[in-house]
């Protein structure tokens, strides 16, 4: 037989990255589509997904390049960029991140690819993270308790307006905001306001209230121009109102000044971005929000909190979960469903590393660089308009605002432009002495300062009465790991005790964990995109801004939509944006009477929560009884509301993992009547390549590029939620931030602080599509979809699969029933998710969209090894329950209703259990060769709800135990 000749092509093929990101290799699709029948993939899919909504053609969008090649030109588009020396502030500063939290922690794939932490047992390193994150914030703000971050510092300030509205006692639907707040602030404040019908009032928060009735206030501290004031006699006036008082608060600046809960704040709210965390062209970042007891089952977000194991040990948790939105729907007070816990895990680390000591020295070496350099200011004859400062000064320079401006740029610096006549100049970690000169040089002429003597003669100029008089951060926490060695051995620590992708697959449907790779992980930390400010000019972003048009253009094309943006920085924030486009472009043609919003009873509980946030009504469509929207019930609410129909939100495939055949009629009935038609993008990864919602009746979608597009889940985010829309919406999509490139033209009203929102995590997402390409793209979508039906397959027979198509087929997720088990043996759902703890498996999702059921996504990336030896893990927990329900082993001693085990019970002297040690541990013969030991036993949830604790104990705590 003669040889096949080599070929250049034939050699490079193997280093297709799309052969390295989808886990199946030919031979193993083709024995999953034998096992199914089947011999064409292509034959398979079209079994899968309708015939009309099919994509008759690829993808308009390059072929995929290879890694090499791909960040060789995301390379060329950074190096476009100026990350100029920045003294903007106005919310984001300069800092350093500590070389051992960037490396074991920005760029660890055990703390990036790590999902929210609901599933404590295999959480308790991140939880851990965490609850030193709120333990840190509210020792710095004063306040009781914090929760687990908030998207980012406007954001935060909106939730907790709303939370002031739901707790104050006063009758007034005002909302003072001073002028000195962050401009991003207010935009958002504005938004959120007004379709709750909440009047904003702006004023001077120095002249009080006067004859002002309000129900809240927020106030900066220090303020955007650098004033440090003393808020005291306005929070008194407003809590004499019954109104209550949020501070947003600078977090390094609380080293110096007296905590807002001390000053009588009610809730404290910022960001922890200079805790470590690069500006990133605005984000992401982990902002903060604190309160007082009283309003802690107000606060919204995530709360960790520390409860105990079977075992009577220590263990952490998501505390009070029954605040989580999606639970309340329509009756949610937020629809955030999400944190930034990746940035937040940072934040509280550069605290753990540096501690009270070192961040107070950073904090006044800050404060010390600004005053020489207000000092030299001074010299030079310029007026400094804030008497009072921490990090920034405002200058008045007479009409010379602009010029001043661009002779800094031409310096190589930034400063901020606040009028004609005012600039704003802020120090921070990264400022030298040398930029405090390069100040000086703008106004010096010929004439030269000496920093030495000037720095000799500062004087303090923070208000005595203002200074922190107590010692925060005196948990062992925060005074122990000072030395690489230790902080690293820390991290390793808390890293071992979880289960992320990097150790197993994560079957979670509706969530879509998949392979994010180290090529489109690495550019996030470059430093052309990592230090850049959001708020400079346009010439200095050139690489971001054709990144950011780029993706755009390939994100239309995937999806068939028109317009998109990328501002929305969680999926929860594209959801509010899309019906706030369809709210508006409702209004511009003079029907803002249409308000209601049809939700099928089956939908995320983020949807009805985003749409009361709008002001719309929410009526629920019925499903039939193979999770579908019932047609029938859908014309009768869509006639009964016709006049008043805004939209109907739905989700495709189904939240039941199924590609519906009536998505076409759904679409149409609503259009009918006047509404437009929202599809939920959760389930896109079943879509891409394949068909369109811009395409199939679609006008506005919103898209997890966390979950479709490869951005690391990060223990529950960062995440980006992009909003895209047909031609008629698309003016009504986020505008920009006053100051703020890409989004420019735009009608709409801005949704996140940043005009482009997330915007360093974007080259993930540009890289993975690159680098898959049109054909890549679909084959990771047909992969997704083989790999949940093999799923489905191998474990029927043994488990009921709830939803199935027309064709017997799943989508990309099946649900497991695992009720009619609880009938027969009285085991669980949650005794199976922590059983699959014990055999090194993070649980499927539980209990959604049925109550007790198991959700399986396996994504395109897992193996046919993987999910194997998943369905291995699961049909030996079936010959357990079968155990079980055959009197061999009784409920109330069984290794499925004490799971998960951990290595401290297997030493015990004692064994009274029905099963062994070995039975505990080592189910399966492969565990004896690669088991994961989970760190702690079941957690105790109600125990935890009743002794609410989450920040770590105080020295004078453990001095009393």
């Amino acid at each position: 037989m003669l040889k096949a000749k080599n070929t250049l092509a034939a050699l490079e093929d193997h280093a297709e990255f799309s052969r390295r990101h989808i886990g199946p290799a030919a031979p193993d699709t083709s024995a999953m589509l034998a096992a199914l029948g089947h011999s064409s993939l292509d034959a398979f899919i079209s079994e899968v997904v309708p015939a009309h909504i099919r994509e008759a053609e690829s993808l308009s969008i390059a072929d995929g390049i290879r890694e090499h090649e791909a960040l060789a030109e995301i390379r060329a588009l950074a190096e476009q960029n100026k990350p100029l020396k920045s003294f903007i502030g106005q919310g984001y500063f300069g800092t350093r991140t500590p070389n051992v939290i960037l490396r074991n922690i920005l760029e660890n794939p055990a703390w990036y690819t790590a999902y929210t932490p609901y599933q404590p047992e295999i959480s308790q390193g991140r939880l851990e993270a965490l609850f030193n994150f709120q333990t840190m914030v509210s020792e710095l703000t004063g306040m009781d308790l914090a929760n687990a971050s908030m998207l980012d510092e406007a954001t935060a300030a909106a939730e907790a307006m709303t939370l002031c509205q739901r707790m104050s006692k006063s009758k007034s639907n005002v909302f003072f905001v001073d002028t000195d707040c962050l401009p991003q602030t207010i935009e958002v404040l504005r938004t959120r306001a007004e379709p709750l019908g909440i009047e904003l009032v702006m004023g001077d928060a120095s002249e009080g209230l006067g004859e002002l009735e309000v129900f809240g206030a927020l106030l900066q501290y220090p303020g955007t121009s650098g004033a440090v004031q003393d808020h005291r006699a306005l929070i008194d006036a407003v809590h004499g109102q019954r109104g209550l008082v949020v501070m947003a608060a600078d977090i390094l600046s609380l080293l110096m000044l007296t905590a807002p809960g001390a000053l009588g704040a009610d809730v404290a709210v910022g960001s922890t971005q200079r805790f470590g965390v690069p500006m990133g062209f605005g984000g992401p970042h982990a902002a903060y929000m604190a309160t007082r007891q009283a309003y802690k089952r107000s606060l919204p977000g995530r709360l960790v909190g520390q409860s105990i194991d079977s075992n009577g040990n220590s263990a952490f948790r998501l505390a009070l979960q029954t605040r989580e939105q999606h639970i309340r729907r329509e009756k949610a007070t937020s629809n955030i469903c999400t944190a930034q816990v990746l940035l937040a895990v940072m934040a509280s680390m550069y605290a753990v590393y540096h501690g009270p000591a070192g961040l107070k020295n950073i904090a006044n070496r800050v404060h010390h660089l600004t005053s020489v350099a207000a000092l030299g200011l001074g010299k030079l004859g310029v007026s400094i308009a804030n008497t009072a400062w921490f990090d920034t000064l405002t200058l008045a320079v007479d009409g010379k605002a602009q010029a001043l401006h661009q002779k800094a740029r031409e310096g190589g610096f930034n400063i901020r432009v606040v009028d004609d006549s005012h600039v704003g100049v802020t120090l921070d970690e990264t400022s030298t002495r040398e930029d405090v000169e390069a100040i000086w040089s703008l106004f010096a002429g010929e004439e030269a300062l000496d920093f030495d003597a000037l720095e000799s003669d500062v004087a303090p100029v923070l208000p005595g009465e203002l200074l922190r008089g107590d010692k925060p951060l005196t948990q062992e926490v925060f005074n122990r790991y000072h030395s690489e060695t230790e902080m690293l051995r820390y991290l390793r620590k808390l890293a071992d005790k979880d289960i992320a992708l990097d150790r197993s697959m994560i079957p979670l449907g509706s969530c879509t964990m998949k392979l994010n790779a180290t090529a489109e992980m690495i550019p996030v930390t470059w430093p052309e995109f990592a230090n850049v400010h959001p708020l400079v000019p346009a010439e200095q972003v050139t690489g971001y801004l054709q990144l950011v048009e780029s993706l755009e253009a390939m994100l239309c094309e995937i999806t068939g939509y028109d317009a998109i943006s990328l501002q929305p920085n969680a999926g929860s924030q594209g959801e509010y944006a899309g019906l706030l486009a369809i709210r508006a472009y409702h209004a511009s043609r003079g029907e803002e009477e249409r308000n209601i919003c049809l939700i099928p009873s089956s939908a995320h509980g983020t949807n009805p929560a985003s749409a009361q946030m709008c002001s719309m009504r929410v009526v629920v469509v019925k499903c039939d009884d193979n999770g579908n929207v019932c047609l029938e019930d859908l014309r009768a609410r869509a006639e009964e509301h016709s006049q008043r129909l805004a939209a109907i939100m739905v989700t495709y495939p189904s939240t039941h993992g199924v590609f519906e055949e009536g998505i076409n009629d759904i679409a149409e009935i609503v259009h009918t009547h006047g509404g437009q038609v929202y599809i939920d993008g959760a389930n896109l990864n079943a879509m891409v390549g394949l068909c369109k919602p811009g395409k199939f009746g679609g006008d506005v979608s919103h898209l997890n590029l966390h979950k479709t597009f490869c951005i690391p889940h990060g223990g529950g985010g960062p995440g980006v939620g992009p909003v895209a829309v047909r031609e008629h919406l698309a003016e009504f999509l986020p505008g920009s931030i006053a100051g703020g490139s890409g989004a420019a033209g735009r009608a709409g009203v801005p949704v996140s602080a940043a005009s482009v929102g997330s915007a360093s995590i974007l080259p993930i997402t540009w890289m993975y599509i690159r680098m898959m390409g049109r054909e890549g793209l679909r084959s990771a979508t047909e992969l997704a979809i083989l790999n949940a039906n093999y799923i489905a397959h191998r474990l029927e027979g043994r488990y009921p699969i709830l939803y199935r198509g027309n064709n017997g087929r799943v989508a990309h997720e099946c649900i497991v029933d695992l009720r009619p088990l609880k009938e027969s043996s009285g085991i669980s759902g949650e005794d199976v998710a922590k059983r699959l703890v014990d055999y090194g498996f993070h649980a499927p999702t539980m209990s959604f969209p049925v109550a007790g059921t198991l959700m399986i996504e396996p994504t395109e990336s897992e193996s046919l090894q993987e999910l194997d030896r998943f369905c291995d893990a699961m049909i030996q927990i079936r010959a357990e329950i079968a155990k079980v329900e055959a009197g061999e082993w009784p409920l109330e001693s069984n290794p499925l209703v004490n799971a998960p085990h951990t290595a401290e019970v297997l030493v015990e002297e004692s064994w009274s259990h029905a099963y062994s040690r070995a039975e505990a541990v080592y189910p399966l013969e492969r565990l004896r060769r690669e088991k994961y030991w989970p760190p702690v036993g079941r957690v105790d949830n109600v125990y935890g709800d009743k002794n609410l604790i989450c920040s770590c104990p105080s020295i004078e705590d453990y001095m009393e135990s």
